[in-house]
């Protein structure tokens, strides 16, 4: 395979894509009234749900803080449960803690690293609020199968949707797939404000929640005010937090959206080319399951020893591909080994993070480097496998 990018070329396993619109936005915004919040958060807010077909969009400072609001605003209170996976990064569960909750993990698909809906209900207690899927490397949980155990036992879903703008599950996109959805918009996300993230939602309940925690619990509504003594009042209501996005990140965000199907296109396309190249490599490969598109934030190989894991991540490091784990199980940290958790109680989704790499994957990438990428993965498989 013919490749004019040289093996020392560094490829990272994610990359932010920013061009001379979104240097324009920010920039315009810099010599505007408003630097903090102002119209350009409405705006990108607009655009979020204009894009998935959400009925709201609550815009905050990371995916972190999407996922505490949004835990917050579906009522997840001191002594609840949440019900997760470990195959996450720590937020996902740390989000839970905050607001003094319990989080029992269960197991994924051994092939995908998804949430397995089948372990779900042996889980659920009277103190089970939340369960939350991830769409993990940007696909879809498996929302139907997950949708119906929570009905049945009377509880929440709200999403872990961090790696997922843009994708679609059953031709609905993510952020309507269940009570409410957190983003994320880091820099190796499907679309960039910096730092920074956002709730979606349907439902007018949980967005006016989420809108007042995000902004330290205040409120300016004259209707919801126990008094009022003039224009310049308002009133706090609930112990929030200041969870504010920037107009300036905002304005790079709006940018952002104009080419998020560009961006998602090209991941797709990469994907596609990895898949066609590597699938004789003995690497397991992604796929997608039947009525879902994924976003393809993470394009995620298995190595079949896992004791060869680390070689062959070693090996691709050396030939100047900047692969990564996603994710060490969150149980694993110490801070969760304090609070109780140990090793074994989720088999697969151990296996399979004792198996995984992801490999790179993100827009700019042109077709010399998924060539030159190809090449390196199979030198590496050769070589350590």
């Amino acid at each position: 395979m013919a490749s004019t990018t040289p093996n020392t070329s560094f490829l990272p396993y994610g990359r932010q894509e920013i061009d001379e619109d979104d240097v324009a936005a920010v920039v315009e915004v810099l010599t505007s009234d408003f630097l903090t919040t102002g119209p350009k958060v409405e705006e990108f807010e607009k655009a979020l749900a204009n894009y998935t077909g959400a009925g709201h969009a609550v815009a905050v400072n990371s995916g972190t803080s999407a996922l505490h609001v949004a835990y917050f605003a579906a009522g997840l209170a001191a002594h609840d449960e949440i019900i997760t996976t470990p195959i996450t990064f720590a937020a996902t569960a740390n989000a839970a803690l905050y607001l003094g909750a319990n989080v029992k993990f269960v197991d994924v698909d051994p092939a995908t690293g998804l949430m397995d809906p089948s372990g779900i209900a042996s889980e659920i207690t009277d103190h089970t609020k939340l369960i939350v899927p991830i769409d993990f490397a940007g696909h879809p949980a498996d929302y139907d199968s997950i949708n119906a155990v929570a009905k049945q036992h009377g509880v929440r879903v709200v999403a872990d949707g961090a790696h997922s703008l843009g994708a679609t599950y059953q031709g609905k996109h993510v952020g309507t797939l269940c009570e409410a959805t957190a983003l994320s918009m880091h820099p190796v996300k499907p679309i960039t404000t910096a730092e920074g993230g956002a709730v979606l939602t349907n439902d007018a309940d949980t967005f006016h929640k989420a809108a007042m925690f995000r902004t330290h619990g205040i409120t300016r509504d004259p209707s919801e005010m126990k008094s009022n003594e003039g224009p310049w009042w308002y009133e706090q209501h609930d112990l929030g937090f200041n969870y504010r996005l920037t107009d300036l990140q905002c304005a790079l965000g709006i940018a952002q959206m104009a080419k998020i199907d560009k961006f998602i296109s090209r991941r797709r396309a990469i994907a596609k080319k990895y898949s066609a190249a590597l699938g004789g490599s003995g690497l397991g490969l992604p796929a997608e399951a039947p009525g879902v598109e994924s976003g393809w934030h993470l394009y995620i190989a298995r190595v079949p020893d896992a004791s060869r894991r680390k070689d062959f991540f070693l090996k691709l490091r050396e030939l100047g591909l900047g692969v990564q784990v996603h994710y060490i199980p969150v149980y694993w940290h110490p801070y969760y080994k304090s609070l109780g958790y140990r090793r074994g109680q989720c088999p697969n989704a151990e296996d399979f993070y004792s198996r995984c790499v992801s490999l790179p994957i993100f827009p700019r990438m042109t077709d010399d480097d998924v060539d030159s990428s190809i090449e390196r993965i199979l030198q590496a498989v050769k070589e350590t496998l």
